[in-house]
């Protein structure tokens, strides 16, 4: 049976993007030492991609108008947030072995805020990015190149199955709010 144009770089791609057993391993036990301490680093995560990327914080009514950290870091609404970022996290991880099942989960997290919240996916890269900052400073003594490696590459699959929900989902780039200076936009990178 012959391929349709196009359905080889779809798998290709897909193969690309899964990690090794050894790669699944290092991300899990760098996790399971982070997840120790969830709400408190899922805080210290959401905190520092909200001071960095302040745009970010057009999507949340209760804390858009919060600008020191240390008012972020006591918001319920903030805390609970990230409690809810980090518990995707760990479902992600926690099933790296299951392809399907981290396929589904991303898909459902970027439906969500593509149709209910109109998040421009850009902000899952940024929001990825801040987490990687901060696992490679709990650990900067004990982030080896290789783990760092394979967090990269989960961060990348992270980001191909929520953006492929937002395509899913017929996602149109939303018209940009005029209040929020292009400046706190990453011009390009990861």
């Amino acid at each position: 049976m012959d391929k349709v144009p196009g359905e080889m770089e779809i798998e290709r791609r897909e193969r690309s993007e899964e990690l090794s057993e050894a790669e699944r391993k290092a991300v899990q036990a760098t996790w399971a030492r982070l997840y120790a301490n969830c709400e408190d680093v899922g805080v210290a995560i959401l905190v520092r991609f909200f001071v960095n990327f302040p745009s970010a914080k057009q999507y949340f009514s209760q804390f858009k108008h919060m600008t020191e950290p240390l008012e972020m870091e006591r918001s319920p609404q903030l805390r609970k947030h990230a409690c809810r970022v980090m518990g995707a996290l760990n479902t992600v991880v926690e099933n790296l072995h299951d392809p399907e099942k981290v396929s589904s989960v991303l898909a459902l997290v970027g439906k969500a805020h593509a149709l209910k919240h109109k998040v421009e996916p850009v902000y899952f890269k940024i929001l990825s990015g801040v987490i990687l900052e901060v696992i490679a400073e709990e650990f900067a003594n004990d982030f080896p190149a290789e783990t760092q490696r394979a967090w990269a590459k989960l961060r990348s699959l992270i980001y191909s199955h929520v953006t492929a929900a937002y395509k899913e989902v017929g996602w149109v780039q939303q018209v940009p709010n005029t209040t929020t200076p292009p400046a706190t936009l990453p011009s390009s990178g990861p």
